[in-house]
Formats: structure tokens, sequence, C-alpha cells
């Protein structure tokens, strides 16, 4: 079966930095979009980016800040977090599009992470 584990969440100072990691088993994503989105409580869960294989879209609060990769060969895809505020804070998942252009919305996502805590403290 497929399942995607995340990775790389805890407690950081503002400014800090985080790096998530997403690895998937179960079927390779190597053309599907894999992307990162976040929830914080009582808020709808938000697109924070997404990478296919032609490029990689972020949300406008975090470009500068975060960056999205992956490693095809790992099956993995990773969201370093830089100059984190805690407005980031939320639960962070990752999920798999089965399609090819980058979407961002949960609907159009089929694969989801159980999530990881990321917390930034003022």
């Amino acid at each position: 079966q497929v399942q995607l584990v995340e990775s790389g969440g805890g407690l950081v100072q503002a400014g800090g930095s985080l790096r998530l990691s997403c690895t998937a088993s179960g079927r390779t994503f190597s053309k599907n979009p894999m992307g990162w989105f976040r929830q914080a409580p009582g808020r709808e869960r938000e697109f924070v980016g997404a990478i296919s294989w032609t490029g990689t879209r972020l949300r406008d609060s975090v470009k500068g800040r975060f960056t999205i990769s992956r490693d095809n060969a790992k099956n993995t895809v990773y969201l370093q977090m830089n100059s984190l505020k805690p407005e980031d804070t939320a639960v962070y998942y990752c999920a798999v599009q089965i399609g090819v252009v980058i979407a961002e919305t949960p609907a159009e996502y089929s694969y989801w992470g159980q999530g990881t805590q990321v917390t930034v403290s003022s």
C-alpha cells in the first residue's frame, strides 16, 4: 500500500530553520507533483508548496524563506524552512497528486502523510 511518512518537525524559535522530509513507499511518484500543506488549529488546510517534474510552486507568504526539493531516487520530498515565523506554526502534511500539473487544493491530492508538528515560538 502507498504510505507517506513525514519527519523533521519540532519546536524552533522565530528566525530558526527546520527541514521536513517525506518519504513515500509502495509506489514511485517521480512524475507526480509532491506537495506540502499545513493546517493550524481552527484554520483550513492550506497549500504551502509543491514540486513536479518540471518545476516548483510556493505560496506567496513563504517565498524567499521556504524551498521545496525532491530526490526521486529516494522517493522523497523535502521542505527547507528558514526564517520561521510564529505564523508558520501548524501541522505540516505531505501529499502526492495523481496528475502532472501542480494543483493547490487538497482535494486534488490522493495520498497523504500523517503530518508533523511545527511549532515556532516567539
